[in-house]
């Protein structure tokens, strides 16, 4: 009996490309792809093979974006597939090889993240599948000499009355049928496989642990790599002893590179013991003495200076009947990766191959191809299964440094981070600090908003982008310049600040720390207004209906205004973050010696048209488990300019008996669909706070939450 699979075979980017003797392959041309050259053998339309229909009715579909958990690798199938007709039992997926035909359409670029995937490729995937049904139909039709409009298809088989063929019997026909220019789309009321909860591809190669990671891979001949890194950007190697770790039974080689010092040996633990016996002086430069508490005071320097104004409406110095003033503050946070980083790099004579869980192939082989000066078209990436992504892997440090081993050593290399080696790299999300100010009428309605925010900026650390110039880094005031609510009168600004740290892309980026702070000071101005929190958010947001939506969802769900248990709190938050609005309501409790306790998360979504719900909730649970774990404990912190965190017991994540019940509720919509890896996040942090305070009385605004201020005397 057929059934799902996740296959992953062991292809190179050339006999990928040239298809599979009979096999139909479908490409589609994207805007940022080049043009379409047709392979007479198995007419393949590349170079875009999203599809691959073989004679023994196989259906394979190939995934250009990188599996991490957030369930592209079903995801992008079932989208082929819905436009295609295919029998869903027959569907398989591959991982795509590095090649500008998989370009994310949102990106330009092979690349995943901004919950992009599947709202990238919405379009891209059904006309896939749409075309390939067309040519099937073609081919079906030419053969039994009717019209092609006269049949008609259904679960893998093109049918014309008694008669039918599956998708594999049409296979080598089809290759030959020109590809229509244009193809109609199902009306989303005809959709089968779109919307329904389908099992993931990937689950079952996971549970039997077929399905490989990067910290899987194993070579013939292959060296081991543990780095003692640079602690900080810009620190300069003074002097390395590397006698005692050369004198470590297993140790093959030490190599000096500009980001560190390699130990190479014939497995992980020499290597590890190598490196730590390892002797090396840095000089900080200007991060010597950096600690936790300059850092902050240069934050809140910026935030008082911030002149780069991202936002301003009406009359900003308009007086109010009350002010209301607040500072935040939220710290670096590490990804925290369960697999940490790590890749396996084979520089050849005639080019390089990689085995990486990588957020970033296209830029990848890019990089690479500089880095081993050869061709990027001589650069092969293997992208394995990610053990979590949420940005940290869309960064190339771990890739560049195990091919520049490998290139010196001339031998295959497996690079490894250690936890703590991983904790200390760098590549964390921006510390920040915001200053607010806001004026009420004598109603209790805001009518000015004031902000300030001082924090690096990650446009300028990703070496691809560039502040425009404005001197606004969008994501430094993400959900705080694109706020929704109706205040009329506005000014927020930004002031760079940049204390050292490398920042990088963090799961939901800017909207991880400013949706805290902007909802946490709305939360204020209703409490100095004497509303209703919920109420007063809802009052702002008629001009903002799919927020509203959600709001109303979740307090409804919740039970917003209805009894709780004694000493049960609830509190609200909503937000938009890439194309989708969530709002949560929690509830809470707060033991006497401070420790907050979540009990109950209910989340309303609107991501728009959803194609596999079961996914978005699983999304959105994981999503509020990461913004909870830095909410309670996520900070990086500095003592003379070194960070202070190792592992995961000084830099903790949410233990299972800490996890709240969390319903997910799902708004029908007819929107093209928003991204769901990392709308979850943004709301929670706030939307505990919020409730904390309706417990306490006590106000936070800085995290991790600090219960020693919420401690009963």
């Amino acid at each position: 009996m057929d059934h799902n699979t996740l296959d992953t075979p062991r292809l190179n980017r050339r006999g990928f490309m040239a298809g599979t003797g009979a096999a139909l392959v479908v490409g589609f041309t994207l805007p940022v792809a080049g043009r379409v050259h047709a392979q007479a053998a198995a007419q393949a339309f590349t170079p875009n093979a999203w599809l691959r229909i073989t004679p023994d009715n196989r259906i394979t579909v190939v995934c250009g974006s990188a599996e991490m958990g957030q369930g592209v690798l079903t995801a992008i199938p079932q989208m082929l597939a819905e436009e295609l007709d295919a029998d869903w039992a027959q569907v398989r997926v591959e991982q795509a090889p590095a090649n500008t035909a998989f370009n994310n359409p949102a990106f330009g670029m092979q690349a995943t993240g901004g919950s992009t995937t599947v709202r990238g490729h919405w379009d891209v995937m059904r006309q896939a599948g749409a075309t390939a049904r067309a040519m099937l139909v073609a081919a079906a039709a030419e053969q039994w000499k009717v019209p092609a409009s006269a049949c008609r298809t259904e679960a893998g088989r093109v049918r014309h009355g008694g008669k039918s063929l599956t998708y594999g019997q049409l296979a080598e026909a089809a290759s030959r049928q020109a590809a229509p220019e244009k193809v109609a789309l199902k009306d989303p009321k005809q959709f089968k496989i779109i919307g329904q909860r389908k099992a993931r591809l990937d689950t079952v190669g996971k549970t039997n642990g077929s399905a490989k990671f990067g910290i899987d891979v194993d070579l013939p001949g292959m060296l081991v790599a543990v780095m003692a890194r640079a602690p900080q950007p810009g620190a300069k190697l003074l002097k390395v002893d590397d006698s005692a770790a050369k004198a470590v039974k297993g140790v093959r080689q030490v190599i000096t590179l500009p980001t560190g010092v390699a130990v190479l040996a014939g497995g992980y633990w020499a290597a590890k013991k190598g490196r730590d016996a390892l002797k090396v002086d840095w000089d900080l430069g200007a991060s010597t003495g950096l600690s936790s508490a300059k850092v902050t005071a240069q934050l809140s320097e910026g935030a008082t200076q911030a002149d780069k104004v991202a936002l301003k409406a009406g009359a900003p110095d308009t007086a109010a009947a009350r002010t209301v003033q607040a500072t935040y503050e939220a710290p670096y946070l590490a990804h925290a990766c369960m697999e940490p980083m790590n890749c396996t790099a084979w520089v050849k004579p005639d080019g390089v191959e990689i085995w990486a869980g990588t957020q970033s192939q296209g830029p990848v082989q890019g990089i690479l191809g500089q880095v081993a000066s050869v061709d990027p078209g001589k650069v092969n990436v293997n992208t394995m299964m990610l053990g979590g992504g949420f940005g940290r892997r869309f960064a190339p440090d771990f890739v560049i440094d195990a091919t520049l081993l490998s290139k010196i050593s001339g031998a295959p290399v497996k690079l490894v981070y250690s936890r703590e080696d991983d904790m200390a790299a760098g590549f964390y999300r921006p510390a920040s600090v915001t200053k607010f100010t806001g004026g009420l009428d004598a109603s209790g309605r805001p009518a000015v908003l004031k902000a300030g925010v001082g924090s690096p900026s990650i446009m300028e650390a990703s070496g691809f982008m560039k502040i425009p110039d404005t001197g606004v880094d969008n994501f430094a005031m993400e959900g705080i310049s694109d706020h929704p609510y109706d205040i009329p009168h506005q000014q927020l600004s930004y002031g760079r600040v940049e204390p050292g740290p490398q920042v990088w892309f963090w799961r939901s980026v800017g909207h991880s720390q400013n949706i805290f702070f902007i909802e946490g000071f709305i939360d204020e101005l209703a409490a100095a207004a004497g509303k209703d929190p919920y109420e007063y958010r809802r009052s702002l947001l008629d001009k903002q209906p799919r927020y509203k939506q959600v709001l109303e969802l979740a307090a409804q769900k919740a039970g917003w205004g209805k009894p709780l248990p004694a000493g049960v709190f609830r509190g609200i938050a909503v937000a938009q973050s890439f194309g989708s609005y969530v709002a949560e309501v929690v509830e809470v409790s707060v033991a006497a010696d401070g420790t907050p306790k979540v009990h109950r998360v209910v989340a309303a979504v609107d991501c728009g048209q959803t194609v596999n719900p079961a996914i978005i909730e699983r999304q959105v649970e994981g999503a509020i488990v990461y913004g909870l774990s830095a909410a309670l404990y996520g900070k990086i912190t500095l003592k003379d300019g070194r960070v202070e965190q190792g592992n995961f017991h000084d830099y903790p994540v949410l233990r299972m008996t800490e996890m709240p019940k969390v319903e997910v509720h799902i708004v029908a919509s007819t929107e093209k669909p928003g991204g769901i890896g990392e709308p979850g996040t943004p709301p929670i942090a706030p939307a505990v706070a919020n409730a904390i305070f309706a417990a306490t009385g006590k106000r936070l605004r800085s995290l991790p939450f600090d219960t020693e201020m919420l401690k009963k005397a």
